[in-house]
């Protein structure tokens, strides 16, 4: 039966390393090394795991009482999420923190928490309280609209009021239509919506369809006998 190996890594423009016996590279503690993260084979060099004395990859690779297993070529095994493990790498080799525009950033911070990198954790939580801090300034967006109803229609109208509309203003413009046998009083209600941003810029409340009773008006250009 012929097994399927993990796809391997390699930093851009350098060789593989020699293979010796067993399928280990060869050389002992050389320049590379093998890093098998959740069934993705990552290959780097020892100087790029080395950058963050304290990590626990620089500890891995200089063999500092910790235990790790090794795969048939000789990987290091970690039982960790290869997702975010590429950006970690990529920090330390070139420390900056580059992701792709749909990898969460909460993520990324808690494999950089584990790997015990601190530089890329505080530029992770950097990022983040920016993005939080930014959100919190916009203010939020009022909708106001501006309702015609008789004096009977008032009660019902603010009651069944719904989607986050509140009552703002009542004006009484008196009577200019005769109902019948009394003068039905028109007034103007003034309600409003407060329309939260979120950090797409889109209103929270854009999907949603408001509840506001409207009474239709009668044509001005109709004279009521």
């Amino acid at each position: 039966m012929q097994t399927t190996r993990p796809a391997m890594r390699m930093e851009a423009g350098e060789a593989a390393p020699p293979v010796g016996a067993g399928g280990r590279p060869g050389g002992g503690w050389g320049k590379w090394v093998r890093l098998n993260v959740g069934g993705t084979v990552f290959l780097t060099t020892r100087q790029t795991l080395c950058r963050e004395q304290k990590s626990f990859l620089s500890r891995l690779c200089q063999g500092e009482e910790l235990q790790s297993d090794r795969d048939e070529t000789g990987a290091y095994l970690i039982d960790r999420d290869p997702t975010y493990f590429g950006p970690i790498l990529n920090f330390l080799r070139h420390g900056k923190l580059v992701l792709d525009k749909d990898m969460a950033e909460e993520g990324v911070l808690e494999e950089a928490e584990f790997y015990n990198i601190g530089p890329l954790i505080r530029i992770i939580k950097d990022r983040m309280e920016e993005k939080d801090y930014t959100v919190a300034q916009v203010p939020p967006k009022h909708v106001y609209r501006v309702l015609q109803c008789q004096e009977e229609e008032l009660t019902q109208m603010v009651s069944t009021m719904s989607d986050g509309w509140r009552f703002e203003q009542l004006v009484n413009i008196g009577s200019s239509y005769n109902y019948g046998s009394e003068d039905q009083a028109e007034f103007l209600c003034v309600v409003s919506k407060e329309l939260h941003s979120s950090p797409h810029g889109l209103s929270s409340e854009s999907t949603r369809k408001a509840k506001v009773p409207v009474r239709t008006l009668p044509d001005p250009s109709l004279s009521l006998q």
